[in-house]
Formats: structure tokens, C-alpha cells, sequence
């Protein structure tokens, strides 16, 4: 209840301060960068696969590599 009396008493200063958090809340929300990942040419993704006893080759015979321009897609054979 202190700060209700403290606002009835001084109505300036809380608006005076209301004021001062708009201007501030918008100028930092403006210079805020909109994207903390750094830029990338190509985007890429990796998976890790693993089949208990499937030998290498069989493997690499089982994924195939489709690439579209820039995106590479990585599907499975059956």
C-alpha cells in the first residue's frame, strides 16, 4: 500500500516514469537484433544412422543423396 500513497502523492513522477519505460522498452526493442544465428549460404543437415550389422557397403547402398540446387535431401532406399 506504500507505493499506492507514494503515486497519489507524486502523480508526476510516475508518469514522468511511465513514460520514460515507453521510450526505452521502443528503443531497445528496435535495436535488438531480430536474428542471433549467424548467416548461412547453404543450409545443412546431418544424420547419424546406425544398423547393427549391416555392413558398410550394404549402408551406403541404402541412402541415396537427391540434390536440388541448393538443398540436399537424404532418403532411404527399400
Amino acid at each position: 500500500m506504500w507505493i499506492v500513497r507514494l503515486a497519489l502523492r507524486r502523480p508526476y513522477t510516475f508518469v514522468v516514469l511511465a513514460i520514460l519505460i515507453l521510450i526505452l522498452g521502443t528503443l531497445s526493442a528496435l535495436r535488438t537484433p531480430t536474428d542471433i544465428f549467424p548467416n548461412i549460404k547453404h543450409p545443412r543437415g546431418d544424420i547419424i544412422w546406425n544398423f547393427t550389422g549391416l555392413a558398410p557397403a550394404e549402408m551406403a547402398n541404402r541412402i541415396i543423396f537427391l540434390q536440388r540446387g541448393n538443398l540436399t535431401t537424404v532418403c532411404e532406399q527399400y
